[in-house]
């Protein structure tokens, strides 16, 4: 099946395609921009973001990707989701799907034995 690919600025998504968008990339997106050329040419930034349904391109430079996480309650002041926030969007998404499509260093939650001996 081929995915419709949708480029669109984070503003303009929805607050569903945000909280999922957060789950993949809960260390902030500014690390994890692509470039690529729009149909003008024109060399552009953006993040990468895959659905069951759809294939996203984000529109936004590194120095928006840091103000969008700055002004979001959701990150802490280091820029990474709070935990709660992680449990929330976690109950209300069963994203396997989509964290297997967008597998990334960010989004790896298991626990190593190191962490687990601190108990």
């Amino acid at each position: 099946m081929n995915k419709p690919r949708v480029i669109k600025d984070y503003e303009k998504l929805s607050e569903e395609v945000k909280q999922r968008v957060k789950l993949v990339y809960p260390r902030g997106f500014s690390h994890r921009l692509i470039s690529f050329v729009n149909k003008d040419g024109e060399k552009k930034m953006g993040l990468p973001f895959e659905t069951e349904d759809h294939i996203y391109l984000i529109r936004m430079t590194a120095v928006k990707a840091i103000e969008i996480v700055e002004a979001d309650e959701d990150f802490d002041d280091d820029g990474i989701l709070k935990d709660k926030v992680v449990a929330n969007y976690s109950e209300r998404y069963d994203d396997d799907d989509a964290l297997a499509l967008n597998a990334n260093d960010d989004n790896d939650f298991e626990l190593s034995d190191e962490d687990m001996d601190d108990d």
